[in-house]
């Protein structure tokens, strides 16, 4: 048994060996430069605790917009070593997975002691894993974002907003019905009579309810705060997304410049879209407003539309800047195929 022991033992050192070789090979062989790239992320910066393996190896642990920079940023640090030209699809995946579970779970200092060829065979595997698993990382931090501090905060503040104004329409709604009830048995009395309609009578029959006045600001009171059709509300919560620019602000232009960024042909147009939130994010938007013609129209839904260009505050042609970049940016990474 001993004996069989020590041939397997040395059966698996020699396919290690030659996993750890043939991974490195093919790492120098894309790029003879990698090798040190990658041995150069082991080491820590100056006035910085953690090297930059270490870095790259946390995941996001907060839901903001500065969070979210953060892991645009990580994906493109990753994605800067274009690890996609070493071509190891001989190798059984199995066998990088596992060298990459060991290299995660090895310190910097522990990895960087390590000999060659094994250290840059680990260092592959351990970036070719993280250069995906960060990519998932910031789309589920994205989708986090947006349902917590996007959606449902916007949500909040109109019911808030909604709850405050409810007292005032329940007080106008009960005299409008009340007025309603009499108006309603008035005509059916005309109409069972068959008498011609009398203004002055009918009249009289309401300021029993209340004075005209009254009744006139009651009935302006309902039309102001009930919505006129089904889609106001959804108007007004997409105006009010629009209003949460700031919340996505910190991570725009590293979105629109970030090279791991891509799409398939279908989704070009939202790319450059996408690409252009930089420059708008950038101006000085009480120098220069942005006007409808500088925005592509298609990529604004029609659902959005009212929330985009109609804003009264704005001057005569003004599409409104911040709400512009703000809906833009919920739209086109919406839309956005995976990077």
């Amino acid at each position: 048994m001993s004996v069989l022991a020590r041939e397997v033992a040395e059966v698996r050192r020699i396919a290690e060996e030659r996993l750890h070789a043939t991974v490195a090979k093919e790492v120098r062989r894309a790029d003879a430069a990698l090798p040190g790239d990658l041995v150069a992320t082991l080491k820590t910066p100056e006035g910085h605790r953690y090297s930059e393996l270490e870095r790259m190896r946390r995941p996001p642990t907060r839901t903001t917009g500065t969070a979210m920079k953060g892991a645009l940023q990580r994906v493109e640090d990753i994605a800067a070593f274009q690890l996609g030209r070493v071509k190891l699809d001989k190798i059984p995946p199995n066998r990088l997975s596992a060298l990459a579970r060991y290299g995660l779970g090895t310190k910097a200092a522990k990895l960087e002691r390590t000999s060659e060829p094994k250290r840059t065979a680990m260092l592959t595997a351990v970036m070719r894993h993280l250069e995906a698993k960060a990519i998932d990382d910031a789309l589920d931090l994205f989708e986090i974002l947006m349902a917590t501090r996007l959606i449902s905060a916007a949500k909040r503040s109109m019911d808030k907003e909604r709850l405050s104004t409810l007292p005032q329409l329940e007080k106008a709604s009960r005299l409008v019905a009340r007025a309603a009830v009499v108006f309603i048995e008035e005509l059916e009395l005309i109409e069972q009579t068959g008498c011609d309609v009398d203004v002055a009578a009918l009249w009289a029959a309401l300021e029993e309810v209340a004075p005209r006045a009254a009744l006139s600001s009651a009935a302006t009171v309902v039309v102001s705060l009930v919505p006129q059709d089904d889609n106001t509300a959804e108007t007004a919560l997409r105006s009010a997304l629009a209003l949460r620019y700031n919340t996505v602000r910190p991570f725009l232009s590293l979105l629109g410049e970030s090279k791991a960024l891509d799409a398939a042909p279908a989704g070009r147009r939202i790319l450059t879209g996408v690409q252009r939130l930089p420059a708008l994010a950038r101006r000085k938007v009480g120098e220069k407003p942005l006007l409808p013609r500088e925005v592509d129209e298609k990529l604004v839904p029609a659902h959005w539309r009212k929330a985009v260009y109609a804003n009264a505050d704005l001057p005569a042609g003004g599409g409104g800047p911040r709400r512009v970049r703000g809906v833009r940016a919920g739209t086109a990474l919406r839309g956005a195929p995976a990077p």
